[in-house]
């Protein structure tokens, strides 16, 4: 009547798709970026001066390294990065628009932005 291959039972059919799921374009697995290893240290570096913790320097009233003050501020649209302020100030071309200020004399690699923007997702 079979074969003797195996069948692939239904039970193993989600295992199946997820496999394929989560593998990116090369083949190598999708995951998003670590925070403390990867992100952090992009808004520590580059953000935090003016949008961290210390009042005394607080630009605009926005916190990027409070999660839900910066959801709040719509800095951060989680799962959505076209409406991230964060994203849309970063690749700002207008000088009074771009951050960080040209000033400071800082900018985001596009490796950095790209994390950022893969974290939002």
């Amino acid at each position: 009547m079979f074969s003797s291959q195996r069948l692939i039972t239904l039970p193993g059919i989600p295992i199946l798709l997820w496999c394929l799921i989560s593998l990116g374009e090369a083949g190598e697995p999708v995951s998003s970026p670590d925070f403390n290893q990867e992100i952090r240290p992009i808004l520590s570096e580059n953000c935090f001066f003016c949008h961290g913790p210390d009042e005394n320097h607080r630009e605009a009233d926005l916190r990027l390294d409070d999660r839900e003050a910066a959801i709040e501020f719509q800095a951060i649209v989680p799962g959505n990065p076209q409406e991230s302020e964060l994203l849309n100030r970063l690749q700002a071309t207008d000088p009074e628009e771009v951050m960080p200020p040209p000033h400071t004399k800082k900018k985001l690699t596009e490796k950095e932005i790209a994390l950022l923007t893969k974290w939002i997702e």
